[in-house]
């Protein structure tokens, strides 16, 4: 059986590249109401190859990326994917949301 974790890091790693989604919508996909655990498991990331930089706040701003201090690594990593910030938040928002299906 998965654990939260695995499916965590299961449903960020079907994020395209130049897509987001949110905290809130992943915890939905698992049938959770923790958000906030999301972002608790994708802090503590330990595989290259799940790309929790595309995982952001659902009114579309960058929440924490490995904390705060680093929450610019996370602005650098979405920009080289084309996805635009503006005042902390993705740009065309709608536009750049991943359903989880």
């Amino acid at each position: 059986m998965k654990t939260f974790q695995d499916k965590v890091f299961a449903l960020v790693s079907r994020i395209p590249r130049g897509r987001v989604s949110t905290y809130k919508a992943i915890a939905d996909k698992i049938g959770v109401k923790a958000y906030r655990a999301v972002g608790q498991v994708l802090k503590k990331n330990p595989y290259d190859s799940v790309p929790c930089h595309r995982v952001v706040c659902s009114d579309g701003s960058l929440g924490g990326y490995h904390g705060i201090a680093s929450s610019k690594k996370k602005m650098i990593l979405l920009k080289k994917e084309d996805i635009k910030i503006k005042n902390n938040k993705v740009e065309d928002f709608e536009k750049r949301i991943f359903i989880h299906y």
